[in-house]
């Protein structure tokens, strides 16, 4: 898929360029979990790099919850329907980066965009998971994150 490839180029772009040379310094992100029964929302990055909870960048208007609405209805099609912030952490595996995370509630079917494809699944190994968002799912996976 074009677009797909397009979110790949410039995700790598990014990476290299604004993780040498964080010019507006620590970037703001939001996370949704989404969880139904034992399976959570995932989605494998179009950019290669890994499985990850759906969310992102923040703009620099944008409160915490304004950015996890936006980011969940771009990358899932869903509509958040109740959220709790859960907690923030700051990660420098890609970017510098402030990242609340949010337990959440979501209406709709999850539908892809060309930043990945959503599925409802179990945890995926460790390994696999999108390496900024690690600690989330330590947290998920040690249960020190209620859902």
């Amino acid at each position: 898929m074009v677009s797909q490839a397009l979110f790949r180029a410039c995700s790598r772009i990014v990476v290299a360029t604004y993780g040498r040379f964080p010019l507006f310094g620590e970037l703001r992100s939001s996370i949704a979990v989404l969880r139904r029964g034992e399976r959570y929302l995932l989605q494998q990055r179009a950019d290669g790099l890994g499985w990850a909870f759906p969310g992102g960048m923040s703009w620099f208007w944008e409160t915490e919850e304004q950015t996890l609405r936006r980011e969940v209805k771009e990358e899932t099609g869903l509509e958040i329907t109740r959220l709790r912030r859960e907690f923030v952490y700051h990660d420098r595996h890609y970017l510098p980066s402030r990242i609340a995370v949010f337990a959440c509630e979501a209406s709709g079917e999850p539908r892809g965009s060309w930043e990945g494809e959503p599925r409802w699944m179990p945890l995926p190994p460790r390994e696999a998971f999108f390496a900024a968002q690690l600690s989330i799912l330590d947290r998920v996976r040690d249960m020190r994150f209620p859902l």
